[in-house]
């Protein structure tokens, strides 16, 4: 019993000098990981209807291919369409998801 306290605690020891991350957890580095130290300045939001090739390329994740990709997809009815339409990866749509909107053009109605 007493060996296996020793463990317990040996194994906690090591896990807190790691600096507590396990499997499963986002690295500390990722945009999805808020920092405590002060708040960030909110982004505007890019449209992914219309932003250039550089305005997404500032996105987390986004190069050139990807940018291209989601350029040629357009117009996108929703955000989602980047993973169903334009095949980005899942974990980029989630990554910048809060960062983006797809706005419509709206037809200019009739006169009549």
């Amino acid at each position: 019993m007493i060996l296996a306290g020793a463990v317990l605690l040996a194994a906690n020891t090591c896990q807190a000098a790691a600096g507590g991350a396990s499997a499963g957890q986002v690295p500390s580095g990722h945009p999805s990981v808020a920092t405590k130290s002060k708040p960030a300045a909110q982004a505007p939001l890019i449209d992914i209807n219309s932003a250039s090739k550089a305005q997404l390329k500032t996105l987390y994740g986004i190069g050139d291919v990807e940018a291209d990709r989601i350029i040629k997809a357009r117009p996108l009815l929703t955000k989602t369409d980047l993973v169903t339409k334009a095949g980005l990866p899942t974990g980029l749509y989630v990554a910048n998801k809060r960062r983006i909107i797809a706005v419509q053009k709206t037809a200019p109605t009739p006169k009549g």
